[in-house]
This record gives C-alpha cells, sequence and structure tokens, in this order.
C-alpha cells in the first residue's frame, strides 16, 4: 500500500486532527453538486424535499421538528441544493519566501507555506470540495486546476512538492492572472510574506472580492522578520537582487525597521479589514495543524 502523501510533512495525529475539522463557506457558491455549502442556483431543487443529520452551527429554524418527534434525531430539511467549494491555494515561490532564520531549524518561509498549503488540501479534500493550486513569482508557474476526484490529491502533492523558489515577487501581475484562472465564485487562500506594494496588493485584494472571491491569507513570516533579534555586525543581503548587501549595526537599524515593518503590517491589516478579507499573520515557528486548526474555529465562530 502507498503511503499518504501527507506522510512526508504531518506526523499522522497532525492529519488526524485536520480531519475532524469543517471549512464552511461564507457566503453562496457556484454548482449543483451535493455538499455542504449552500449554492447560488436554487432551480428544480426548491421542490425537491431531502434530509441531513443536524450538525453544530446549522440554523435551528432549518430542523425537521415532525420527524425529530418520530426519530427522536435532529435532521435539516433542504430546500435549495447544498454544493462543493471551489478552493484555489495561491503559495508565493519567490525568493523572499527562501529565508529561514536561525530559529526555524533550517525551515524557509516557502517550505512553510508548501506543508500549509498541503494541509489546507487535505482539509478541503476530506470535505469533497475541489481544491486547486497555483504557485507564482513575478508570474504563474504552476496552475493545477480545482477538482475533488480522490486521485487528484496526490497530484496536487506532487505539484506543491516541486515547487522551488526564483525571482522576485509580483503579486499584481500574479492576482491578475489569479483572476483569469478563478472565473467561478469560490475561495482563494494566499501563502504568502505579502512583501511588496502594499497599495498595489491591497487593490488587487478588492479585485479579486469584485469578482465574488472569498479571500484569505495566511501572510507567512519568519520570527527574525518579526522580532529582528540581530545582535552582532551582519551581512544583509536581498534575496530577490544579487547586487544589494549592506553590513551594519544591527542596534542602529533596529529601530527604523521595527518602525517601517509595524506601519507595513498595519497597512495591510487595515486594508484585509477594508476589503473584508481575513489576514492570519504566521509564523514558520508555529504548527501547520495549530494554525489551520485556530483559524476554523475562530472562523466558525465569526
Amino acid at each position: 500500500m502507498l503511503a499518504h502523501p501527507l506522510f512526508r510533512w504531518f506526523k499522522p495525529q497532525d492529519i488526524a486532527r485536520v480531519s475532524q475539522l469543517q471549512w464552511l463557506a461564507r457566503g453562496v457558491v457556484e454548482g449543483l453538486s451535493g455538499g455542504m455549502h449552500r449554492s447560488r442556483h436554487i432551480g428544480s431543487s426548491v421542490d425537491f424535499k431531502e434530509h441531513r443529520p443536524y450538525v453544530h452551527g446549522d440554523e435551528i429554524r432549518s430542523i425537521d421538528w415532525k420527524v425529530f418527534g418520530k426519530t427522536d434525531r435532529l435532521y435539516i430539511r433542504q430546500y435549495e441544493d447544498e454544493t462543493n467549494l471551489r478552493a484555489t491555494l495561491v503559495v508565493d515561490q519567490s525568493n523572499s519566501m527562501r529565508y529561514s532564520g536561525a530559529r526555524s531549524n533550517g525551515q524557509s518561509k516557502h517550505d512553510y507555506a508548501v506543508r500549509l498549503a498541503a494541509c489546507l488540501a487535505y482539509l478541503f479534500a476530506t470535505q469533497q470540495d475541489a481544491v486547486g493550486l497555483v504557485t507564482f513569482d513575478t508570474k504563474v508557474r504552476i496552475n493545477v486546476p480545482a477538482r475533488s476526484r480522490a486521485s487528484h490529491l496526490r497530484a496536487l502533492m506532487e505539484s506543491l512538492a516541486s515547487s522551488e523558489c526564483r525571482g522576485e515577487t509580483d503579486l499584481g501581475t500574479t492576482f491578475q492572472e489569479v483572476l483569469g484562472i478563478c472565473r467561478r465564485r469560490g475561495l482563494v487562500v494566499l501563502l504568502s510574506d505579502c512583501f511588496g506594494d502594499v497599495e498595489s496588493i491591497v487593490q488587487n485584494f478588492g479585485v479579486l472580492r469584485g469578482n465574488h472571491q472569498e479571500v484569505v491569507v495566511f501572510q507567512i513570516l519568519d520570527d527574525d522578520e518579526v522580532d529582528f533579534p540581530f545582535q552582532n555586525r551582519t551581512m544583509f543581503r536581498s534575496l530577490e537582487r544579487n547586487d544589494q548587501q549592506m553590513l551594519v549595526d544591527p542596534a542602529s537599524l533596529r529601530s527604523t525597521y521595527m518602525r517601517n515593518f509595524e506601519r507595513f503590517e498595519e497597512q495591510l491589516r487595515n486594508g484585509c479589514q477594508r476589503n473584508r478579507i481575513d489576514l492570519i499573520p504566521v509564523r514558520t515557528s508555529e504548527s501547520f495543524s495549530d494554525v489551520v486548526a485556530s483559524y476554523v474555529a475562530s472562523r466558525g465562530s465569526a
């Protein structure tokens, strides 16, 4: 028997934990196939009533109390079709994602993004949702269309494993390409450090939202980028431009760096709030399954 494709990255207990989660779409979705999400197509299914077991989070008013009186079990009476979500995972593979600090145990931001994307892909697949993959740097490098077949998960994992960092980041150009890929309404999950022109990034988030896409952003950062713990004279080199490097005294640079970093984070956070986008800052020292479980829990209680 072939090993599960996630075992290369996760412990069995992590997979078991993710398998217990349920990610529900916040809005209506496209399609007519049976699933757990509410569809925007109401057609003939309005006249066809069926039942499914009640789960935590369902509206009380949807319970069929007559069935409860006969069976002593809670069932939901469905008047409109429920369907599968179409989720597209968008993974940044630009050179800035190659960074790994002293506290990351050799794991780069890109390594973390790949593993987090694999975790999310598994979650969507277990829900029988369609999940696709886009990787990018200056342009889209890999495009795996969203599908819900069981065999699709392994193909998606192999594409994630083959992803490698190169080039600079151009989120503006990338989102134009993503917009062309995600023509039907659904969910776009971005996994990136989001470094770049924040105004352009937020503007393109708005374009995606205007195209009926729910957008969730996992901003992946190394502890060093958040805390700037450097003490001794350090040579800083650009990961995206080989001709840029500087030997500096971190003590004299730290206050300016932290001020600029906090300003950038605030602008990104405010832009996401304006566009009703969930922004989840993540450190590479955090557990993948903990990050997913925590976000799904907060999403369910929102």
